[in-house]
This record gives C-alpha cells, structure tokens and sequence, in this order.
C-alpha cells in the first residue's frame, strides 16, 4: 500500500482546515442570532459582564474563575438549545399543538433552572468575599 502524494495531503489538509472555520462560523452565526433574537440572551449576557467585572474587582481565585465559568455555560448552552428546539418546533408545527407547548415549556424550564443555579452559585463563591470586601 503506498502512501498519497503529499500535494493530495496537503490538499486534504486544506480542506479540512476549510471545513472547521466553516464550523466556527456558523457557530458564531447562531450565538449571533441567539444575542439578536432572544430577550433573555440580552439578561444572561449583563449578568455574565457582570460577574466578570465581579470576580476581576474582588480578585477571586483560579478555582473560583472556573465554577463560576461553568455555571455561566450551563445557562448560555441552555439559552441556545431552547431557541433551536423553538425553531424546530415552530417549523415543524406552525399551528398551536399541546405537545409542541410542553416542548418549548420544558426547554424555557431548563434555562431557568440553569439561570437559578448559575445565581446561587455565584452567591456562593462571590457572597463571601464581597461581604468581606464590603464589610472590611
């Protein structure tokens, strides 16, 4: 078995280099489009400049900067899976349906869920060294 000319290789590589950016684009394209369209984006997106403004102010540690990053995740990839199941949703059942309300209901119910537990934890780590900061 003999190997590909390396033009073919590198050919294949470029492509493949093509592919990912096409990736991060539409990537990019739907994190845009989830900021343009959804209120929520516009709350999740204060609350997380916020944060970070926070944890830069107050000087928190490496530890504290990565729950903190998780919990914001949580709540961005929930925003973002509960506009695309909507779009699904909407596209596949454009009149109202009981099950398509549970759907969207259900994915709303799961960035709550996300939002609320990104607030306590945030409370967490950021509660006691601002009431010290504060208080001191």
């Amino acid at each position: 078995m003999s190997l590909p000319p390396k033009h073919e290789i590198k050919e294949k590589s470029r492509a493949e280099l093509h592919s990912r950016a096409r990736s991060f684009k539409y990537a990019f394209e739907g994190w845009w489009y989830v900021i343009r369209t959804q209120h929520n984006a516009w709350i999740h997106a204060i609350f997380s400049a916020a944060v970070f403004a926070l944890g830069f102010w107050l000087g928190i540690p490496r530890q504290d900067w990565a729950i903190l990053i998780l919990a914001m995740m949580v709540v961005w990839m929930a925003e973002f899976m509960n506009t695309a199941l909507e779009a699904v949703v909407d596209m596949v059942m454009p009149d109202p349906h009981p099950l398509a309300k549970v759907a969207k209901d259900a994915a709303a119910a799961a960035v709550l869920v996300g939002a609320l537990g990104a607030a306590l934890v945030g409370l967490l780590v950021l509660g006691p060294p601002l009431w010290e900061r504060l208080a001191g």
